[in-house]
């Protein structure tokens, strides 16, 4: 996990994967197939470790303006743990050669997820009385999934903690009824 998010798919060479592993090249096919199969496992592990705190704190909150404000935290986080910087999901994967269709596809869905989560937590903040029925929770769910990636970019170009906790306040003030 920590070659594929450091190096991306492209990146991460057999080499790279069986010194990290400690293995031979023969014993990596043996245990993953191919490399889109070992990815496809590191992206697994990726979402239900790595990615799921800033999730479950999504989930978790009291309310939605926290449970974004943590969000995002923990997504900056994430994104400062590893010296590469950045979120895997996002950069796992950058040119969409065809070759490496079913590694774009994994991780696009693993986003797609991401993306449906905060979706579902805006609707409960709909049902909680905490956003007006009015609010369009589609193109909301979008921007904070791209605040996410804004995150995630910028850390991979070394922004500091300072710098990317910038990006939070406006962020929150783009909730409806925000006094921000």
């Amino acid at each position: 996990m920590e070659v594929f998010w450091s190096r991306g798919y492209e990146g991460a060479q057999l080499v790279d994967l069986t010194k990290a592993m400690g293995i031979n090249p023969p014993s990596f096919y043996a245990a993953f197939g191919s490399k889109e199969d070992a990815f496809c496992e590191a992206v697994d592990l990726y979402v239900a470790t790595v990615g799921a705190e800033p999730m479950l704190a999504l989930e978790r909150a009291k309310t939605l303006r926290n449970g974004l404000r943590t969000l995002i935290e923990r997504s900056i986080d994430v994104a400062l743990s590893t010296e590469a910087g950045g979120c895997m999901l996002i950069l796992g994967v950058i040119n969409h050669l065809p070759e490496n269709a079913g590694a774009c596809a994994r991780l696009k869905a693993a986003r797609q997820i991401t993306h449906d989560l905060i979706e579902r937590r805006l609707e409960r903040a709909i049902h909680d009385g905490e956003l007006p029925e009015s609010c369009h929770v589609g193109a909301l769910a979008s921007f904070f999934h791209g605040v996410l990636q804004a995150v995630s970019f910028q850390a991979r170009d070394g922004a500091s903690r300072a710098d990317l906790r910038r990006l939070i306040e406006p962020a929150l003030a783009a909730l409806p009824g925000s006094e921000s």
